[in-house]
């Protein structure tokens, strides 16, 4: 998330204008933006216009809106924001107290204003405005046919890419189309690995699956590299220690929490960020379960 300008008075009442740059940031976003909060950012809303011969007609026009929030929805898979409320500033389009909502999309500037910046607001603006704060941990998440190409963050978890293909069955006394299916299922899983994951950054790679398929796409994909001409791809045999294998009960996005949660790899991610949500989860659903009293979900009046 850039941001443009910061301004508080002492009480803690101002506003923010920010960028949002990469997903993760859209999730930041949706975290701090709460209802009574104003939103100013530029959108598009359909009039109806007046021509000199005194017909109408709709159109649609851009033009710049600050609202006072009143619901905020996230489409994580589109990647965007809608914040609903009504008008609070003059505008030659928009009514004073019209409703109207305003898409949060990436690359896009908005403000937004708060009569009180609390500590969790200041905290997650910092957090989201860290340039240090990038995804440190990886994830594959496989089955015959199916993988998931994650990115965990200390927030989300982002799917890079989604490999999905058909696989044979295994025949009677051949294997053949289903061994050639695979490889080829197995090629183009590395081919996303190689670009989606900056092993600049990325401290760890889990690679997670029922059965025997992460030792065997583990298996063909070292063996790729060795062959390989391309540089990239060659370049995974140098990143060999990060990758951690661990089972999982498919090759869905939702089996990654239950790799995640394993104690035999806790100690391989113990340096990730994602690591210390996940304990700090699995220690709240604990504590829901033996002592319900003690954990609450929510907000503090």
């Amino acid at each position: 998330m850039k941001l443009i300008h910061r301004n508080f008075d002492k009480n803690n009442s101002g506003s923010v204008k920010l960028v949002p740059e990469e997903s993760e940031d859209m999730w930041h976003a949706y975290n701090l933006v709460a209802e009574g909060d104003h939103l100013r950012a530029s959108t598009v809303r359909k009039v109806n216009m007046e021509s000199a011969t005194g017909s109408t007609s709709a159109q649609k026009v851009n033009t710049t809106l600050t609202i006072q929030v009143e619901s905020v929805d996230f489409d994580s898979q589109a990647c965007v924001l809608r914040v609903k409320g009504r008008n609070v500033q003059e505008n030659p389009y928009v009514k004073m107290g019209a409703y109207h909502t305003i898409d949060l999309e990436l690359n896009r500037a908005f403000t937004l204003g708060k009569q009180e910046w609390d500590s969790v607001a200041q905290d997650r603006l910092d957090l989201a405005c860290d340039p240090s704060q990038r995804a440190d941990l990886a994830a594959i998440v496989m089955q015959e046919g199916l993988a998931h190409i994650c990115l965990v963050t200390s927030s989300m978890t982002l799917v890079r890419a989604r490999i999905e293909n058909t696989i044979p069955r295994k025949k009677r006394g051949s294997c053949t189309q289903h061994d050639k299916a695979m490889n080829k299922f197995y090629e183009q899983v590395v081919q996303g690995l190689v670009r989606h994951i900056n092993f600049n950054v990325v401290k760890a790679v889990l690679v997670a699956s029922p059965g025997f398929v992460k030792e065997q796409f583990c298996h063909y994909m070292f063996q790729m590299a060795t062959t390989s001409e391309d540089k990239e791809t060659r370049a995974l045999l140098e990143h060999r220690p990060k990758f951690v294998m661990v089972h999982s009960s498919s090759g869905h996005k939702q089996a990654l929490r239950e790799a995640l949660s394993d104690p035999a790899v806790a100690s391989r991610l113990a340096d990730t960020k994602a690591a210390g949500e996940v304990k700090a989860l699995d220690a709240f659903y604990n504590m829901l379960q033996n002592e319900p009293a003690r954990a609450f979900y929510g907000y503090l009046l």
